[in-house]
Formats: structure tokens, sequence, C-alpha cells
């Protein structure tokens, strides 16, 4: 995959300081002024990857991948970010998960080989597409989910009138199982067995496998029980002669993926369909977080497998220190997420009388607190005796990846020294 990254950073870069860089194509020139966080590089707000985090955690869900048999396909909607997708893929990940189709032309668009769609899919434009990509490259490998006979239909037509039914055994999908109240899916196994028979029965499409999500489930117990009905419909499917050798058992949150490993296992998968493939789907390990994802993680239950690092920061300014206990930071909504927690502090880096941060060593602000965002403006609540004065940086751990990436278009990446060593691009 070439670097999707097609301009330099330049002045169009929120959080990056290029007054007179123009837009280009020398990213390499750009890194090659090893470039500071704290050296006039960062317009404050600035979010940054850490390295040595990041690099962590893609090693982490690799590993535990391999180490239960598991093949990988993150959920890339987390950092809509191909070079991160690269660096998955180059990690072991089988492929990348994505949850649209403007997501899947990204994918495709950055060269990866192997996608599953998590949703059902009724745009009849999106999908004479994708089938005309599945004619055209054999090599592409695709699926993405059915709940209804009208997604049937609609796959169905894009796979006749593509010739899938001849040259591919018809378009992919995955038949999807779901839970009262839960989000998508077939809401029992009956109902589930139902549309595989219509899909089973309809030229142009054919079953890949069977799809699952337990990441809206409260608690362990109910992951189990509802992977108990997974398993149920796989075995009752293969028995009818309704799954393909090489079938998709997929399932995957960023919550639950021990009880993928465990419930869903490969020894069991294969002792039904000898080829059976199981696919994790979680994403937003790659970036993990300060907030949610600490007190959501699988590890938590298996602290022996491993554990994730929180690799984002936003870094901020004091702008007003109006009264004993309070500070306001140059962040707000429009550079942290707040739909699943508020920013973290972290860490406090203080300015010289010239306002200048450079030279300052980062000492930890524990028992600081953001109580509230603004559009640009966090409210930071102090701890008694921590002073902080206009011009100091803050640096803040966010809660909920996946609503941080989409507010950043270019994403330093900064090594231990922060050094920034790399920009990452997202497609939002």
């Amino acid at each position: 995959m070439s670097h999707p990254l097609d301009i330099a950073p330049s002045w169009a870069d929120k959080g990056i300081w290029r007054p007179d860089g123009e837009p280009s194509a020398d990213l390499e020139g750009y890194l090659a002024e090893r470039p500071a966080l704290f050296g006039g590089s960062s317009a404050w707000p600035v979010m940054v990857l850490r390295e040595e985090e990041l690099a962590h955690n893609l090693a982490a869900l690799a590993a535990f991948s391999e180490r239960h048999e598991l093949l990988f396909a993150p959920h890339g909607k987390t950092s809509m970010a191909p070079q991160l997708w690269q660096r998955q893929i180059d990690a072991g990940a089988w492929g990348i998960t994505v949850a649209t189709p403007a997501q899947l032309l990204i994918a495709r668009r950055a060269g990866v080989a192997r996608v599953l769609l998590a949703n059902e899919v009724l745009d009849t434009t999106a999908l004479h597409w994708i089938a005309a990509e599945l004619a055209a490259e054999p090599g592409f490998e695709f699926a993405c989910l059915v709940d209804s006979a009208a997604g049937v239909r609609a796959a169905a037509a894009a796979g006749l009138a593509h010739g899938l039914d001849s040259a591919r055994g018809g378009f992919p999908v995955l038949i999807d199982l779901g839970f009262p109240g839960g989000r998508t899916g077939l809401r029992s196994v009956a109902e589930a067995r139902e549309l595989a028979e219509l899909v089973a029965a309809t030229p142009g499409i054919r079953i890949a496998g069977v799809s699952s999500y337990e990441g809206g489930l409260p608690a362990v117990e109910d992951v189990q029980a509802y992977f108990a009905r997974v398993r149920t419909l796989v075995e009752e499917l293969a028995a009818a002669g309704q799954l393909p050798a090489d079938a998709i058992v997929t399932a995957g949150g960023s919550a639950y993926f021990d009880q993928v490993a465990s419930e869903l296992s490969i020894g069991w998968a294969r002792g039904v369909v000898p080829g059976a493939r199981v696919i994790l789907r979680s994403g937003a390990y790659v970036s993990h977080d300060h907030g949610t994802y600490v007190r959501k993680t699988a590890y938590n239950r298996i602290p022996a497998e491993g554990a994730l690092a929180g690799a984002l920061q936003v870094w901020a300014q004091v702008l007003s220190a109006p009264e004993p206990g309070l500070a306001l930071v140059g962040m707000g909504k429009r550079d942290a997420p707040y739909d699943s927690g508020l920013p973290v502090p972290l860490l406090l880096r203080r300015a010289d009388a010239a306002g200048r941060v450079a030279e300052s060593v980062s000492e930890s602000i524990a028992g600081a607190e953001i109580t509230a965002l603004d559009d640009h403006h966090g409210y930071l609540k102090l701890p008694e005796r921590v002073t902080v004065q206009p011009g100091d940086l803050v640096a803040f751990g966010i809660s909920h990846p996946c609503t941080a990436f989409d507010k950043w278009r270019n994403i330093p990446v900064v090594d231990a020294n922060d050094t920034i060593v790399d920009v990452v691009r997202t497609y939002l």
C-alpha cells in the first residue's frame, strides 16, 4: 500500500504550525526536519499519537489473535487512517472491517484486499460498485451482512447484474444474528435460519458465513448466552449444507474479545466446518484510551495475556486561571471526544516567564478533572496545592477513540523524545 498522506502538513492543518508551509507532496521532507512537538511545530491544541504505545497495542492484539488461532480484521472505522490499517495488516491482520460503503471505497483505494463490511448494504449504487469490484478482482475477498429479505434481494440483484452467480458463486453475505434490543441482526436462530433458506434459494447471492456483535451486551454472562445461540446457528446451517467449506464466523467489539476466543473457538468451529475461519473485529485497541476502554477492555479479565496502553494525547494550553481551583484550557468539543466520558488530565508542562515550554519537564497532574467542555474551552478543576499559570500546557488522555480520530485530519506521531516521526492522515 502506498503512503496515503498525499500532501505534507501545511497551514491548513489544525494543530500543526506551518504558517509558511504550502501544501506539497513532500511529507518526507517535513519529517526530515525532525520537528519537535514543543519546539514551535505545534499550534495548541494538538492531538498526537505516541509511537511506543501505538506499537505496543498493534503487537498485543496480533499476538492475542495468533495465540488463539483467530484471524483478525480490526474495525477500520476507529481511525479511518489507511496508514494505521497498513500497520495493522503488517502486524498480522487478515484484513480490515468497515462500517459503510464509503469506508469500503477508501479501503479499496488504499489497496486493502480483504474487507468485511459489518452492516447490511441496501444502497443499490454501492452494491453494484461492490459487485463490479468482485467481478473484476479475483483476489478481492469481501462479505457484508444481511438481516432482511430486502437486503437479500438487493445484494442478489447486484450479483446477477455483474455475473457473480457464475463467476464467484454469488454476492457473498454473512447471516447477521443479533439479540433483542441490540443493534442489528435477526433476533432469533429460527429467523436467521429462515433468512438463510431465502439466500440459498435466491440466484446471485451466497452465504459466506455468520456474523455477530456482542459489544452492546452488559455482562460476560449475557455474551456467553448470546454466543451459545451463534454456535447453534452455525451448527444448524452446517447440518443443512448451507455453509461453504471455508465458512466465516465473525464477532468482536473491543470489550469482549476474550469471549470470542473462548466461546467461538477455532476448535469448535473446525469441528463444525473443517475449513472454518473465526475472524475477530476489535478496533478501538489500536489507540486504546484513558477512559471508557480502560474500564471495558477484555484484558481486565485476562491480565496474564497482556494489556493495552493509551496512545492518544491532546495537548492544550492554559488560557486562563481566574480563580483558585479552576483553569480554562484551550480544548473543547471540537478537539476531544465527550460522548463516552470527558478527557482525562495526565501531565502538566510548565511555561517559563516568557511563555516558553520547550525546555520544561512534564509532571503528573493527578487529581485534576475536566468537568465540562464548550466548543473551544475545557473547565479544568484543580486539586488543592496545584496551581497553573496561563501558558502552561496540559496533556489529556481521551475516552472513546472513535470520536477522537474524527476531529483531526492530520495527527502527528511522536516518539519518546516528543519528536514528530510521522503524520497520520484520517479520511473522515
